[in-house]
């Protein structure tokens, strides 16, 4: 027993290591060549976001094994030398909701200040709108904490009479049919309580339980709005995008009309991109101002698409035939990708259906296969129950995408391979790490079988589903019936019109 625990520690330890070089390696190939050697503190807090993310999402199935060191222990102290997961959940998610609230604002105010004046007077800015921010949501929490802060669990007073035995043979006769003492009721007085023996106990939540239950319930409106449109998006995007696939490179008069085209709409955005900034100088930067930057950058996330889709219906240069053969196995490695999250999308949304919506439940699903694949190989269910959460965190980049290019009102953070600025990679991971409490804890309820008595049901699965004032989200569902709704209509939606490739918008004109 204790060579296991030592053993589970070492791969912790090692797990961390390799998630912060995971991490340093994303930095450094999806940055954009502007903030090379320089932007420190921002790539600092990217790199830490990224980490404390992802170990978050693998904390569940360390809690999985950490829960197995002590399963088959024959003296009841074995579990005591196990990991304190429900202390570490608590600081992994103190970090996290620190991070998210204050650490990255704090990065994005400096990175986006206006870069005509001093570090001093931006990091002065950047901090009181910190600050401002700190106080409010500390008020907010103290108050809520202090008025609602407590946890309110159903439960059933019940009693039995005892009566003593004259004779120890006597016990012989207990058996299915005759439970109890009193031969008459052939019932004991536990189970025939009567309905108001029913209650309601309540205590006070610790205050970092309350923070990561509150840090859950923002997460969890964001997971239901993205995660069910990412369920549906991320593989069907990318089925229709091998659809959609060039079929044929053209021919170098039709790319000069193209390209001809696209350098109209260039120098449209770039013009608009000069009104916006003299507006910004002249201190007009009210609804309108930022309704117009972000269809601005809209466009220019569009053009910047149509650009690289004319680039591989026209490769040039030297190894213009190996270029357009990489790009066909591209495509087709996309329609592979497309289908097994398809599948896995799929999976997702039956399993909760049958595990969650419906009552009782139909079957176990996704918890027995878990289960089935452990018992072929020890890590194999584990491995197989990370893949699920992490398809979960996927999907919510990929419904934000989406969302942000078809409603101007979200902003637009696109993350690309050696192009992606400082302020789109904090936004992102911010979403990932707010989003990554919901997705553990939805994990955790969808997966309850597999993953019981641990530390994390105890804090999510009981603790937070019995919060007062948000406890009838759980209660009924809300969540859950959230995310199948929008992944539906998205299926529709793809189902109608995925299949048709984008028109061109016509010129391109900001609100007045």
């Amino acid at each position: 027993m204790g060579d296991f625990n030592v053993a589970l520690v070492i791969v912790a330890a090692v797990v961390s290591v390799l998630v912060l070089l995971v991490s340093v390696y994303l930095l450094v190939n999806y940055q954009h060549p502007d903030d090379a050697n320089q932007a420190w503190f921002p790539k600092l807090v990217v790199v830490l976001g990224i980490t404390v993310a992802v170990l978050s999402i693998l904390m569940l199935p360390a809690d999985v094994a950490n829960r197995q060191a002590c399963k088959r222990a024959v003296y009841s102290g074995a579990c005591a030398l196990t990991l304190p997961m429900k202390t570490l959940w608590l600081v992994v998610y103190i970090i996290d909701a620190v991070l998210v609230f204050l650490v990255i604002p704090f990065a994005m105010f400096y990175y986006e200040g206006d870069q005509d004046k001093s570090v001093g007077k931006r990091l002065k800015s950047a901090l009181i709108w910190v600050v401002a921010s700190a106080v409010v949501c500390g008020l907010v929490l103290g108050i809520l904490y202090a008025l609602i802060g407590k946890v309110d669990f159903t439960v059933r007073h019940l009693s039995s009479s005892v009566q003593a035995f004259p004779n120890p043979n006597q016990f012989g006769a207990f058996t299915s049919g005759q439970p109890c003492i009193a031969p008459l009721t052939r019932q004991c007085s536990a189970n025939t309580a009567p309905p108001n023996s029913q209650t309601t106990w309540t205590m006070r939540a610790t205050f970092p339980e309350y923070v990561v239950a509150l840090a859950t319930i923002v997460g969890s409106v964001l997971f239901t709005i993205f995660g069910g449109v990412g369920i549906a998006c991320l593989p069907l995007s990318l089925i229709f995008s091998f659809v959609r696939r060039p079929k044929a490179v053209i021919t170098r008069s039709q790319y000069i009309k193209e390209a001809t085209e696209l350098g109209k709409k260039a120098k449209e955005l770039k013009k608009a991109a000069e009104a916006l900034h003299q507006e910004e100088r002249s201190g007009n930067k009210g609804r309108k101002w930022r309704k117009n930057v972000k269809a601005v950058e809209k466009e220019l996330l569009l053009l910047e698409n149509d650009m690289n889709a004319l680039e591989e219906m026209y490769p040039q240069g030297e190894k213009a035939e190996a270029t357009w053969a990489f790009t066909v196995l591209a495509y087709i490695g996309k329609l592979i990708f497309g289908i097994v999250g398809l599948i896995v999308s799929i999976a997702w949304v039956a399993h909760i259906i049958i595990y969650l919506l419906v009552d009782p439940p139909l079957s176990s699903f996704l918890n027995e296969i878990f289960i089935k694949l452990d018992s072929v190989w020890g890590l194999l269910g584990t491995a197989a129950f990370a893949f699920f959460c992490f398809y979960l965190l996927i999907a919510v980049i990929a419904g934000e995408m989406m969302l942000g290019l078809k409603l101007v009102f979200i902003t637009i953070h696109p993350m690309k391979w050696g192009g992606t600025l400082m302020n789109s990679f904090l936004f992102n991971v911010g979403l990932i790490l707010l989003c990554s409490i919901s997705v553990i804890q939805f994990c955790a309820t969808a997966f309850a079988y597999y993953a019981q008595a641990t530390a994390a049901q105890e804090i999510f699965g009981h603790t937070l589903q019995s919060l007062r004032g948000i406890k009838y989200l759980y209660k009924y569902n809300v969540f859950q019936y959230g995310f199948v709704a929008l992944a539906i209509l998205t299926l529709f939606y793809y189902a109608l019109f995925g299949w048709r490739k984008r028109k061109p918008t016509g010129r391109f004109q900001l609100s007045s």
